[in-house]
């Protein structure tokens, strides 16, 4: 097994992998809370980090 880093997901990728809409994704950013980055103009995720918050059940709680 290769230690090889986690690829960065785009928010069409990480919306399809959590069964929710792309404006759904972008509610999240604004409300600041889902895990992410900014590059330049685009947002990306790791899907660790977002598997990680949905396990934590931090995604339940929002409003």
């Amino acid at each position: 097994m290769t230690n090889e880093p986690e690829k960065w997901s785009s928010l069409e990728e990480i919306a399809e992998h959590l069964g929710v809409s792309k404006d759904t994704i972008r509610n999240w950013i604004k409300k600041g809370v889902i895990p992410y980055r900014r590059i330049g103009r685009q947002y990306k995720f790791k899907i660790s980090e977002v598997d990680a918050w949905v396990d934590s059940g931090k995604s339940a709680d929002i409003e």
